[in-house]
């Protein structure tokens, strides 16, 4: 059975997301709340739940390698227990440069899937973070669907034709909101640097989309693609551009000047989720729905 969520989604780094931004990003008419670097305990997504009536909310991603798999099964039937038909697990491969032991990332996510059959996760409650040819088949036979990230428009058709019409294709898209688009860029090339350029899978599939050596140093081309920057309707149009190449749900992540260092990957920037974070996806709902 296929997953049925459509429209607009939020994606927050899950430690930083509060039951009261969950509300109220279910409020202002987001159907998902993505979440990034969820423990395989699930922790804190119930509370998220229980705090809303409706929006669904994922995990973009749970990383392979941060965990028992079999505890993830465990813990996704506790969720989906008590929150039935309201969460999808997205799980991913990470990166080399970021995760201890890392190695043949193919053969790892089978073994891992394999756990979560044993556990009872059905195939329709799961989605992975392919990007390449092989990821994305592996999806195709072994997931409900697919979460890329950091991808622009042309990715989503190849995912879309690699899942067939009957996964579920939701990417994720960073957005600048911002009257001045030469500012906006830079803010953007700063998130987009660091780390993302230096992570071998990111800049793999970059180079299987046609971008050159001299795009990957940080072009602004690069930055315009993987960036949507501008007034509430260009970003708007970029969203549409997902959904125009098969997407049924675009995952939203609004990038400000704000951010903190990630406490355990030095050089990784996290945004600040602050009133000026919500203030833009408020800004953005009223243009979106």
């Amino acid at each position: 059975m296929k997953i049925g969520l459509r429209g607009y989604g939020v994606w927050q780094v899950g430690a930083l997301t509060t039951p009261a931004m969950a509300s109220e990003i279910e409020q202002l008419g987001y159907s998902g709340l993505w979440l990034g670097g969820p423990g395989v305990d699930l922790a804190g997504i119930d509370e998220l739940l229980g705090a809303t009536e409706s929006v669904v909310v994922g995990s973009s991603i749970v990383n392979v390698w941060s965990g028992d798999p079999a505890v993830l099964a465990r813990s996704y039937q506790r969720v989906a227990s008590r929150f039935p038909g309201r969460f999808v697990l997205g799980i991913g491969v990470g990166h080399r440069e970021q995760s201890a032991g890392y190695e043949r990332p193919m053969d790892a996510v089978r073994r891992f899937l394999d756990v979560l059959d044993e556990g009872g996760v059905p195939v329709s409650g799961r989605v992975l973070a392919a990007l390449g040819p092989r990821m994305l088949e592996l999806a195709a036979e072994r997931a409900g669907g697919v979460v890329p990230y950091l991808v622009p428009p042309s990715h989503t058709r190849l995912a879309r034709a690699a899942v067939g019409s009957a996964g579920f294709v939701a990417p994720e898209q960073k957005v600048v909101v911002s009257p001045d688009v030469v500012r906006g860029r830079e803010v953007a090339r700063g998130r987009v640097e660091h780390p993302y350029l230096g992570l071998v899978n990111y800049v793999s599939n970059l180079r299987r989309l046609g971008y050159s050596d001299e795009d990957l140093a940080g072009s602004d081309r690069l930055i315009d693609d993987l960036v949507a920057v501008g007034d509430v309707a260009a970003v708007a149009q970029r969203l549409g551009e997902h959904r125009a190449a098969g997407a049924d749900h675009v995952v939203v992540q609004v990038i400000t000047e704000k951010y903190q260092t990630h406490p355990g990957l030095p050089g990784v920037r996290l945004q600040v989720y602050d009133d000026e974070v919500m203030g833009v996806y408020r800004e953005l709902a009223e243009g979106l729905f």
